[in-house]
């Protein structure tokens, strides 16, 4: 079996965290219900997270579902009692948001690896990770509009970021669901591939980014996020600048450049 990528036939259960040497596997398992998001997964998905975030050894992760669909999205029954819940209380921060936004600063490279359709809030989730790699014939449905779901801010913000304004108003205001030929013409997808090569190329490019300077990579990812944002600080870019400049990282990716060999990072 390829890293990264579970069989199926798992025991249905809440989000699962496989950690393989240098990579972790966030893999939703429900696929019974169509790897839905149920309202306790939200919190077992930000404490995943945590953890991947606060090991140091981890150098890249890869979010995938177990079974033919990638995720249907927040479970509605979910929705439907948070919504009478607002009817008569001030709302709660979007616990869901939250997790969305921990996923697309995560100090490490993240790929979806979509092994199907995907629905609802997990068009945002894939969409939070700095690469994304679906199967051929799935379609990503977004049926806020259909529901009468106002979408939050930073998930709106991530579809006009990342696919344009003219692409967000077409998912978002109509709820018509977009082919994978369509979605790597505006940018959702970075490639479109077979079921049975998806474990394989997945597991090329992990190998790829787990390969680079872990400095210079996480520094380069929150820059460029924070300009996609239009907040950037020049101020804690140079900081990054000048770390790399002084790391060890560097002299071994020079060493190496120069000696026609592959470069060993540590991080340092």
């Amino acid at each position: 079996m390829t890293a990264g990528l579970a069989p199926d036939g798992a025991s249905p259960s809440p989000p699962i965290l496989e950690i393989v040497r240098d990579r972790a596997t966030l893999r939703l398992n429900r696929p019974d219900h169509r790897n839905r998001i149920e309202r306790a997964d939200v919190d077992v998905l930000s404490k995943h997270l945590t953890s991947v975030d606060g090991n140091p050894d981890l150098r890249v992760l890869v979010l995938t579902g177990t079974g033919s669909t990638f995720c249907s999205g927040y479970d509605l029954g979910a929705l439907k009692t948070e919504a009478a819940e607002a009817s008569v209380t001030e709302p709660a921060p979007d616990l869901f948001e939250r997790m969305v936004d921990q996923l697309e600063d995560l100090r490490i490279p993240t790929i979806c690896a979509l092994n199907g359709s995907v629905y609802g809030g997990a068009t945002d989730m894939a969409l939070a990770c700095d690469f994304r790699i679906g199967v051929e014939g799935m379609e990503l449905g977004m049926p806020a509009s259909r529901l009468g779901v106002h979408y939050y801010l930073s998930g709106m913000r991530r579809y006009v970021t990342r696919l344009g304004l003219a692409a967000a108003k077409r998912l978002f205001l109509t709820g018509v669901p977009m082919a994978s030929d369509r979605l790597l013409k505006v940018g959702y997808l970075d490639e479109i591939v077979t079921a049975a090569e998806l474990p394989g190329r997945v597991d090329a490019l992990a190998t790829l980014l787990a390969s680079r300077a872990p400095l210079a990579v996480r520094g380069m990812k929150r820059a460029l996020n924070a300009i996609a944002r239009g907040n950037p600080s020049a101020a804690e870019v140079d900081a990054e600048v000048l770390r790399c400049m002084r790391s060890e990282d560097l002299l071994e990716g020079l060493a190496a450049w120069k000696e026609k060999r592959a470069p060993v990072f540590r991080g340092r």
